[in-house]
């Protein structure tokens, strides 16, 4: 029987940034939103010459070569879930091979994906880190070019399943900064993602496209600004800062 295959845009060996401790970081080519702010723009088109396509078991071989120095492994992107089958397979392969097994397995998502695919992924999945670009739909719509209504609602099931190990809110200058829209997003997830880290992301020029090269990075000062705003809900002790 032929395996899954999926199209990928890069691996990073040993990551201290996509989830808890060194993992083996795998980047998946396509993604279902439009960020203005996003820093690999390389990896949103599903089609394109720079992607590799390959196996469950490659991938895994990838990981078993490294397993011993490793905490865990995150499917990133790219929007990870648009090649579901593929990443549930692989999580069942890293668990069921004594190589990878104490591996931890994360999805670093962006949300858009429906409960049918949540429940495909949950059982042979760890944790979700997922993005929240903006809490009101209209900025989210002019920093994604899509709504959000997919995004609460993978948020609010992945809560319930207690499988939400993170939100991420990347904080863009201009757009989803403001002091109101802050405080609203740390009311709203400590009503429906009680106990939940947030972590605060400043936006970052290197890597973006064109049209984003123009905003502003937030200073050190403003991010604590951010961060003191979302823990007045949540709790300083979950919101951390990148």
């Amino acid at each position: 029987m032929s395996q899954p295959r999926a199209l990928l845009a890069d691996v990073v060996p040993f990551s201290w940034v996509d989830g808890p401790g060194n993992r083996f970081a795998v980047f998946f080519q396509g993604c279902n939103l439009d960020c203005l702010a996003c820093h690999n723009p390389h990896t949103m088109p599903q089609l394109t010459g720079r992607a590799r396509e390959v196996t469950v078991d490659e991938l895994v071989a990838d990981v078993r070569r490294v397993a011993p120095f490793l905490s865990g492994v995150t499917v990133s992107g790219g929007e990870a879930t648009l090649q579901a089958s593929f990443v549930a397979a692989f999580f069942q392969t890293l668990h069921d091979d004594p190589a990878t097994a104490a591996l931890t397995r994360y999805v670093d998502s962006n949300g858009c994906a429906d409960a049918a695919t949540w429940d495909m992924l949950l059982p042979v999945t760890d944790g979700v880190m997922l993005d929240l670009k903006a809490l009101d739909c209209e900025t989210h719509l002019a920093l994604t070019h899509h709504s959000n209504a997919p995004v609460l609602m993978s948020l609010h099931h992945l809560a319930a399943a207690g499988k939400l190990a993170e939100v991420r809110l990347l904080i863009v200058p201009g757009y989803n900064d403001g002091e109101d829209a802050l405080r609203d997003t740390g009311d709203y997830l400590a009503e429906h993602a009680p106990g939940v880290p947030v972590r605060i992301i400043g936006f970052r020029p290197h890597g973006v496209r064109a049209a984003a090269r123009d905003i502003p990075e937030p200073t050190t000062e403003d991010r604590e600004h951010y961060a003191e705003w979302v823990a007045s809900a949540v709790g300083a002790e979950l919101v951390s800062i990148v």
